[in-house]
C-alpha cells in the first residue's frame, strides 16, 4: 500500500490503544507512526486461522486476531514476535472505515 490508501482506511474519529504506546485519537499521529517505525523496518504477518469477524448490526464489524513481527532492522530477528488485535470497522457511505483498534504485545 501506499501511505494514503493506508490512512484512508482509518475514520476521522480513530481511537488507536496501544499497550505500549498509550492512546492516540490523531489519524495523522497513528500514520505518521506507522511511517516512522514499521515501514521498511517491520515485517507483519497475520497468524493463519486466527482471523476472526462478527457483524455488528446497523455498524459495521468487529475483526479479531493475532500478528506476528519480525524486526528488519536486526541482524538475527529470532523468532516473531506475536501480537493480538482487536479492529472496529464501521461501513460508511464512502466505504469500510477503521474506527478504533486495540493492539496489544
Amino acid at each position: 500500500y501506499h501511505l494514503a490508501e493506508y490512512a484512508d482506511f482509518f475514520s476521522d474519529s480513530l481511537e488507536f490503544y496501544h499497550d505500549k504506546g498509550g492512546l492516540s485519537t490523531s489519524k495523522k499521529d497513528v500514520v505518521d507512526g506507522t511511517q516512522r517505525n514499521v515501514c521498511g523496518k517491520v515485517t507483519r504477518h497475520l497468524v493463519p486461522g486466527s482471523i476472526e469477524v462478527y457483524p455488528i448490526k446497523g455498524f459495521g464489524a468487529v475483526e479479531m486476531g493475532l500478528h506476528s513481527f519480525t524486526n528488519n532492522t536486526e541482524k538475527n530477528p529470532g523468532p516473531p514476535r506475536v501480537g493480538k488485535f482487536v479492529i472496529v470497522w464501521q461501513h460508511t457511505t464512502k466505504g469500510w472505515k477503521i474506527t478504533r483498534v486495540i493492539s496489544l504485545h
